[in-house]
């Protein structure tokens, strides 16, 4: 068999073991597994083997469970709940303001949690019923949640870059400053959307009560205290590793330890919460780390078959593609396999791929390390597209069955299409500008 027809069964194999319900991590791990066998016999198991087992020598991936714990303490402990009633009163105000306040609320737990399934609690739990209580519309709504809640994955710290750092062997840091502006830009470009849909028709999005307009100052200044906790904690883990005072791993845990601490003081820390963050931190945490696994397996089989410069020589010699015409077609698979796949199975089925494809593309910015640095933001700017698509976008899933009743699934998929488009736009100009992803990774080395 030469290489080309290895990689087609590979990938033909993991596709129908995928479809046929199989766990990706499995699927993933049982064709690496039986195609080493086949191409080496028994003594090719030393492959997938060596190249999973790295995976417990790098530190980073400490960050993971940690970051994942704080996601679900802030949820529980009701910090982002209180932070939404702030917004709510300053907010009050503007055309649209819940829902312009509602963004921010979502790039603020974004920033604190890095995970989009928190942001989509807190939105379709909290939000959402207070925006259907003043009137607004549900559709607008349903997909301002559904896009904010997706920033997740791009504002750092994003879990989705770490575990693209891990796979593409790039630093963290690095991924998470060249998500800063893209994930800036497209809340910009939400916020933009609303304030002119509010404003075409007002009947959208109506100002909150006359009683809640005319709340006393000092009861407002009051509200902003709410505000401290998550700012306390944001500099803490971001600001602090920024400014090289903490590495990665630490401030993963300073993050963790301050969400705790802010619990505490709140007085919502009980023994019930910390059982059922730590049931979940354990369960999420379990999962990544064998898809990492069966990932890492998979690319090394697929890698030391020559498969990876079989398909370079096919994109670049036989069909001629340029670079910038390879890295088209790697974003329209990513929209397409994204609708019927998660973004960590996306990775981990065409990372062996397109990782080192992308490292030897000549596209003008510098290094191969560069380009990887700027592919992963593509990357997690097309897994955001992939929650909100149909017919397996996992914010849609989350949002029928945690949204009120009156919230149909018409209702949702009709309100995403917006986004999607405002989404693409943001992609088409970091493909275009890479600047935008690369500047502030430049600028702070």
């Amino acid at each position: 068999m030469n290489p080309e027809l290895i990689a087609l069964t590979m990938f033909g194999a993991t596709m129908v073991l995928l479809l046929t319900g199989q766990r990706v991590f499995g699927a993933i791990g049982a064709v690496g597994a039986a195609m080493v066998l086949m191409l080496y016999g028994t003594g090719g198991i030393e492959i997938p083997f060596s190249a999973a087992f790295k995976l417990f020598n790098w530190f980073p991936m400490l960050t993971l469970p940690l970051f994942i714990y704080m996601g679900y303490v802030l949820s529980e402990a009701g910090i982002a709940e209180d932070l939404y009633k702030m917004l709510h009163v300053w907010f009050g105000r503007m055309a649209g303001g819940l829902a312009i306040g509602t963004i921010f609320l979502m790039v603020i737990i974004s920033a604190m949690n890095g995970l989009s399934v928190a942001g989509m609690a807190i939105g379709a739990t909290i939000a959402l019923p207070e925006m259907l209580r003043r009137g607004y519309d549900k559709v607008l709504i349903t997909g301002v949640v559904q896009g904010g809640s997706s920033l997740g994955i791009l504002v750092p710290p994003s879990v989705v870059m770490v575990l693209y750092g891990m796979i593409a062997r790039q630093p963290v840091s690095q991924l998470w400053l060249a998500g800063v502006i893209p994930g800036l830009m497209m809340a910009a470009m939400f916020v933009i959307y609303v304030v002119v849909r509010t404003k075409l028709n007002p009947k959208l999005a109506p100002t909150v009560s006359e009683d809640e307009l005319n709340m006393p100052l000092s009861e407002k200044l009051k509200l902003l205290r709410f505000g401290i906790i998550p700012f306390l904690i944001f500099f803490a883990m971001t600001g602090l590793f920024i400014m090289g005072y903490t590495s990665l791993v630490e401030s993963s845990a300073v993050g963790a330890t301050a969400a705790t601490l802010a619990a505490i003081l709140k007085g919502r820390f009980s023994f019930r919460m910390m059982h059922d963050t730590a049931r979940k931190t354990l369960g999420i945490s379990c999962m990544f780390l064998w898809l990492i696994l069966a990932a890492l397996a998979f690319g090394a089989v697929f890698d030391g078959i020559g498969a990876v410069r079989a398909i370079e020589s096919l994109f670049i010699t036989r069909w001629e593609l340029t670079p910038w015409q390879v890295i088209i077609m790697m974003q329209l698979s990513f929209i397409v396999m994204g609708m019927f796949l998660d973004d960590t199975a996306m990775l981990v089925i065409v990372a062996p791929l397109y990782v080192p494809l992308v490292k030897t593309l000549d596209l003008g910015m510098g290094s191969g390390n560069a380009q990887l640095i700027w592919f992963g933001v593509l990357y997690t700017m097309t897994c955001q597209i992939a929650y909100i698509t149909p017919p397996f976008g996992y914010n849609l899933f989350l949002m029928r069955s945690m949204a009120p009743k009156e919230i149909t699934l018409s209702d949702i998929y009709r309100s995403i299409w917006p986004f999607v488009l405002m989404m693409a736009a943001s992609i088409a100009l970091v493909m275009v500008f890479p600047q935008l992803a690369l500047w502030l990774p430049q600028v702070t080395r």
